[in-house]
Formats: structure tokens, C-alpha cells, sequence
């Protein structure tokens, strides 16, 4: 896989979410657009209903993340089914527990719920997973396996890559 760096990656990254966000609310035209076919960035799986999108674990900031660290991790969701479900847990052999926590990193122990049709994104500053005491230094780029656990439509086993750090090239202001 060619990964792309700089602003030019930054400015595509955003172009795709803002197309993928008009098209999820219904804005932009675009009556053709199923989210099964989207190529998201990230890590994608399905189990039952659910879709998941755009799977990843948080950037490095600086530095790898460290052994011991607690790391979020951001996933969206669409249930594609009748009825609500729900992800009530996850787990990664690369981290002694991972929690579905709030904005403030508070563990949600009733999960997220999932309506019909609805896309639920767990992002920063919003309900997220959080990767407890990882077990390994994760640089960007890395892989690890990820279980996602949903009431209805089972569990899920799949890699989940650590987005690579994208650093500004670009001349410094002043200088």
C-alpha cells in the first residue's frame, strides 16, 4: 500500500469526508452512494448488520506511542439492519483491556447503541474506544488485531493500523 504524506494527504483525507458527509446526510446529489462501497481510509469490516469504517488507532503524537500507554482508537458504525444493536465491548491482544469510553474518557459500560441507518462515529471529543496499558510500542503504520463485540450481529476479529503521523512540510510562518 502507497501511503501519501504532507497537505496533499491531508487535503484529499478531507475532501473524501466532506464528499462522505454530504452524501451520509443526504446533501451533494449523490443518490447512488452506498457505504458498503466506500474505500474508507482505515480499516473496514462487517459482521451481521454492521459496517464498520474507517477503523484506526490515534496518531502518534511526537514520539510512538509507549508500552503502558492508553491509546484511543476511532471507528464509525452503520447498522444496516430493522432493529437497533449495540457495541457492548472490544478487546486487542495489544492492550491488557479496551474500554468504549465517553468524551472525557469515562468507560460507557452499556456500550453505543445503534439505530437502523444510522452512522455512529466514535471520534475525539465523542464517545471512542480506548486501547488500556498497550502491551507494544505503536509507531504509525503499525497493525494490531482488534475484537469488536456487538449484541446482535456477533463479534469481529481484524487489524487495526495506527494512523501514520502526517507532518506540514510547509515553510514555517516568518521564516
Amino acid at each position: 500500500m502507497v501511503l501519501a504524506r504532507g497537505r496533499a494527504a491531508r487535503a484529499a483525507a478531507a475532501a473524501v469526508l466532506a464528499a462522505t458527509a454530504l452524501a451520509l446526510t443526504g446533501c451533494g446529489g449523490d443518490d447512488g452512494f452506498e457505504l458498503q462501497d466506500w474505500h474508507a481510509p482505515g480499516q473496514n469490516a462487517s459482521v451481521g448488520d454492521v459496517l464498520i469504517r474507517y477503523a484506526h488507532v490515534a496518531e502518534p503524537e511526537g514520539e510512538p506511542w509507549q508500552v503502558g500507554d492508553d491509546v484511543p482508537a476511532y471507528v464509525w458504525l452503520v447498522n444496516e439492519g430493522d432493529e437497533p444493536d449495540r457495541l457492548v465491548g472490544a478487546s486487542s491482544s495489544g492492550a491488557e483491556s479496551v474500554d468504549i469510553v465517553n468524551a472525557g474518557g469515562k468507560p460507557l459500560p452499556d456500550g453505543v447503541e445503534l439505530p437502523p441507518d444510522k452512522l455512529r462515529q466514535l471520534e475525539p471529543d465523542r464517545n471512542h474506544l480506548l486501547l488500556r496499558d498497550v502491551r507494544q510500542v505503536v509507531r504509525g503504520g503499525d497493525f494490531m488485531k482488534i475484537t469488536l463485540n456487538f449484541e446482535k450481529a456477533g463479534s469481529v476479529t481484524f487489524g487495526i493500523q495506527s494512523q501514520v503521523p502526517v507532518y506540514d512540510t510547509g515553510p514555517t510562518p516568518g521564516g
